[in-house]
């Protein structure tokens, strides 16, 4: 069984490009445009680990994350936030959140972002 990860941003080529690397590496994996959609579709879904924007329409990734985070089951999910957002103007919130990893989107490539994700989630995808 593929391991599922939600991609949460609202940048379609920017989903479309994690989508494919992912699955690629072996992952299932869904994407959502704001965070609203980003919560129903984690409802659904169930994924492992969350790719999560901050900036957002309707509802940003750090308010996302909150009403994530105060229901039983998104308490234990992963969290790697990908964002241009650098840390220091992260919201404070951010930090009561439990965040797995906090990566600026411009200072890494995608493949370091899928060995990120890889390192976050402690084992490496099965091959199809």
């Amino acid at each position: 069984m593929k391991t599922k990860i939600a991609v949460i941003d609202d940048e379609a080529p920017i989903q479309q490009m994690y989508k494919m690397r992912l699955e690629l590496a072996g992952y299932e994996v869904a994407t959502a445009g704001d965070g609203e959609n980003g919560l129903r579709l984690i409802q659904s879904f169930k994924p492992a680990l969350i790719l999560l924007d901050l900036r957002m329409p309707h509802m940003s990734g750090d308010e996302m994350l909150e009403k994530l985070r105060a229901t039983e089951d998104g308490a234990a999910i992963k969290v790697i936030i990908l964002t241009n957002i650098s840390k220091d103007e992260a919201p404070r919130a951010l930090r009561l959140l439990h965040v797995d990893r906090y990566v600026v989107k411009a200072h890494h490539t995608p493949q370091q972002i899928t060995e990120i994700i890889g390192e976050v989630l402690g084992k490496f995808p099965e091959k199809a």
